[in-house]
């Protein structure tokens, strides 16, 4: 039996997602003025699959029902050539990267608020509820 059903290692997972975020935001906004430099995203599909397919088991009942495996990726950097936001060729928008920077600062406060909260449990029972 592992210890709260796997809640802790799913907030850890959140937790390095949301610094691979933050050090990649980061890194678009240092290179805001850098000409030609395309902005980068993380993306998380793979890691949010993955942990849906750890969570979730599937029975196919008919050979042409989607069959779910489990997978080892991870979250991944990616690059955003789709827009060039000034003329020399930069694909940083700094209004969205600083936007998206504070979400994800929420977003790895609340996992951080989560993860206190079970270690808190943790204590709360090894003292013997006092």
């Amino acid at each position: 039996m592992s210890l709260f059903s796997g809640t802790i290692q799913s907030l850890e997972q959140g937790l390095n997602y949301s610094t691979l975020k933050q050090q990649t935001i980061s890194q678009n906004i240092a290179n805001v003025d850098t000409p030609n430099y395309k902005a980068k995203d993380v993306s998380r599909k793979n890691q949010f699959q993955s942990e849906l397919q750890y969570s979730l088991k599937a029975y196919r009942t008919n050979e042409k029902h989607i069959e779910f495996s489990k997978s080892s990726e991870q979250a991944a950097v990616i690059s955003r050539t789709s827009h060039t936001y000034q003329e020399n060729g930069n694909g940083v928008d700094l209004d969205k990267e600083m936007t998206t920077m504070a979400e994800n600062q929420i977003y790895y406060e609340a996992l951080i608020d989560r993860l206190n909260g079970k270690f808190n449990s943790l204590q709360t029972v090894i003292r013997g509820g006092k």
